[in-house]
């Protein structure tokens, strides 16, 4: 695997007059950025080598939660914040970062305390998943416990450890069981439990088979992008999984950037 010190989401693509995208990978030993181009998978290498627990773009920004802080892209790389040990990371009128109870919005250059929630996993817009459930950036809590991710779009999802959840007259469920991960993106939606990706066809949660052990997934308009706990890429543009291994364990979460972000 090469390694690489810091990524620009400028560079040149790999692919060619292709629809060339950077993926990113959240794993104990870093944060991966893998080339894939439709179901092509590229290159790939470490660019951040903390454990990394976090991951998320939008918008063509990215952000990192890493052990040690929460990091920005930049054309010259990650840039350090200096918020601290971050457990998750988002974008809800800027950059948001949660860690160690403290939930904090970066306002030009310096971190503004806006709200104490204690085990935050992930952030989606003015969302939070955390041990007690789903709650706002200033700690107010809006229903459900154990919620492991949220995700924002036309519709608005919560994995849990009981279900999926969509909020529609409150929270009704979906599925039933622990679900870990839920994204939404382009009108797809597709939701990870343990052994089984989702996704919503029509309305319906419908089983996609996939081979190992889905830690999070990521839809496009054209392709279908999942991440294994033990460092699989996979990637499938309707003709089924391509996969290429990259070497890492425990990996965690998973966003993808459009080429021409």
């Amino acid at each position: 695997m090469s390694a690489e010190q810091d990524i620009s989401l400028d560079e040149k693509r790999v692919y060619a007059g292709g629809s060339a995208r950077s993926a990113f990978v959240a794993s104990e030993a870093g944060l991966a950025r893998v080339s894939v181009s439709d179901d092509l998978v590229g290159e790939f290498g470490l660019t951040i080598r903390d454990a990394t627990s976090d991951i998320v773009a939008d918008d063509g920004r990215v952000a990192v939660a890493t052990e040690t802080d929460a990091l920005v892209a930049t054309e010259d790389g990650f840039a350090e914040t200096g918020f601290g040990s971050a457990d998750a990371v988002g974008f809800a009128d800027g950059l948001i970062a949660c860690g160690e109870g403290r939930v904090a919005r970066y306002d030009d250059g310096t971190w503004i305390e806006i709200g104490k929630i204690d085990g935050v996993r992930a952030v989606a817009s003015d969302l939070l998943a955390a041990d007690g459930g789903v709650y706002r950036p200033d700690g107010t809590h809006v229903g459900l416990d154990d919620a492991r991710d949220v995700a924002v779009g036309s519709s608005v999802f919560a994995a849990t450890g009981d279900g999926l959840y969509a909020l529609a007259n409150g929270w009704m469920q979906r599925l039933d069981g622990a679900i870990r991960a839920v994204a939404t993106n382009a009108g797809r939606a597709v939701a990870v439990a343990d052994g089984t990706l989702y996704e919503r066809r029509d309305g319906e949660w419908t089983a996609v088979g996939a081979p190992g052990d889905v830690a999070d997934a990521v839809p496009m308009p054209d392709a279908l992008y999942a991440v294994t706990t033990d460092g699989t890429f996979l990637a499938n543009a309707g003709d089924g999984w391509r996969d290429r291994t990259l070497g890492l364990q425990g990996c965690r979460r998973l966003t993808v950037v459009d080429g021409d972000s």
